[in-house]
């Protein structure tokens, strides 16, 4: 007996939370070790500026207790005398309920981790989802086309586009693109690209641009491909034969049956490449200076921000989890046997 769409949801959410926790747990246990590094160096320097202030404001020498003293409060204060397992669950607690608290590095003007990511993410879903659209609807529009008349002159160009362009690093071609348009023809100015942070709507627009066009360029060939070839495929199926032979017309045949029974793998490739969009792209951030979700992991890096590390990676394993589990649903509800499927293995 099959499974109903309520019950199949619930299973699959429940499987995403666990999966999502488990991973959680196993980056925590990674990081803590990484922090426990950063937080010894930390109480470290912290001890040899009281010691220095101390000297300075009773003209002498601490002693070692009060040294020592002291040095255990920031241990304490830092959670460093807490077992290794229990500093791994508070944190990977903290984590999944999005309590990050605060780096001690600013990252675009601040040090409150939420606030670095929500600006992040915002400028990267301005520039990257925005792109993304543009790529699945350039697209399947010229997939769909393709696929109406295989061996033409536009199939065979666009798969020789698809090679192309995907072969093509988009960072590469960010910086062909910043070479040809803003440095040899001067179409856009080049204070644009040569700091992070750009004020007004305007500007922020003009910046966009250049890459909105390279990350479409670089992608939408690969989705062109990949939509003809599962057009072709559905429309050798027996169905199209017979709609065709009972002279329903070609354009509904293509938009009304085969689109239809298509829907499943392009939804999927929708799900993936607009979630995956929120993660943005690190070297193409950097060649075009663009303060996104890339950018924000390679400032962590660069400034060895530990929690912030951690917090993107939750972030990017979340996505993936939603991106699969979305999927999933929308296969039940397009597809019922994979319902019954899953009843079936519970």
């Amino acid at each position: 007996m099959g499974m109903s769409f309520g019950k199949y949801v619930a299973y699959r959410l429940i499987n995403a939370v666990i999966i999502l926790f488990l991973a959680v747990l196993l980056m925590s246990a990674l990081f803590t070790k990484l922090a426990t590094i950063q937080l010894t160096a930390q109480v470290n320097e912290e001890v040899q500026m009281w010691v220095r202030s101390y000297t300075q404001t009773h003209h002498t020498q601490p002693s070692q207790e009060l040294i020592e003293q002291y040095k255990q409060t920031r241990i304490k204060y830092y959670h460093l005398d807490q077992p290794y397992w229990k500093r791994t669950w508070e944190y990977a607690i903290n984590t999944f309920t999005f309590n990050w608290g605060q780096s001690f590095q600013k990252v675009f003007g601040t040090t409150v981790i939420t606030d670095q990511i929500k600006t992040a993410l915002g400028r990267t879903i301005l520039l990257f989802t925005t792109a993304e659209i543009l790529v699945i609807i350039i697209g399947l529009a010229l997939g769909i086309k393709s696929a109406r008349s295989p061996g033409s002159l536009l199939d065979r160009t666009i798969s020789i586009l698809a090679m192309v362009t995907t072969s093509l690093p988009m960072w590469w071609l960010g910086m062909l693109m910043i070479l040809v348009f803003v440095v040899y023809l001067g179409w856009l100015p080049i204070t644009l690209y040569s700091q992070v942070q750009v004020s007004g709507w305007v500007n922020i627009l003009k910046k966009m641009s250049l890459p909105v066009v390279t990350i479409v360029i670089n992608l939408f060939g690969g989705w062109a491909w990949t939509t003809r070839n599962i057009m072709i495929g559905t429309m050798q199926e027996d169905f199209i034969m017979v709609a065709r032979a009972k002279g329903v017309p070609e354009r509904k045949i293509i938009y009304g049956h085969a689109l239809k029974a298509a829907a499943p793998p392009i939804i999927t490739m929708v799900i993936f490449g607009l979630i995956g969009s929120l993660g943005g792209a690190m070297i193409t951030e950097i060649v075009f200076n663009w303060p996104g979700m890339g950018r924000l992991y390679y400032e962590a890096l660069q400034l060895n921000a530990v929690k912030t590390m951690m917090a993107l990676n939750y972030m990017f394993a979340m996505m993936t989890v939603f991106s699969m589990v979305l999927a999933d649903i929308l296969y039940a509800y397009l597809d019922p046997r994979i319902r019954i499927g899953a009843a079936a293995r519970s």
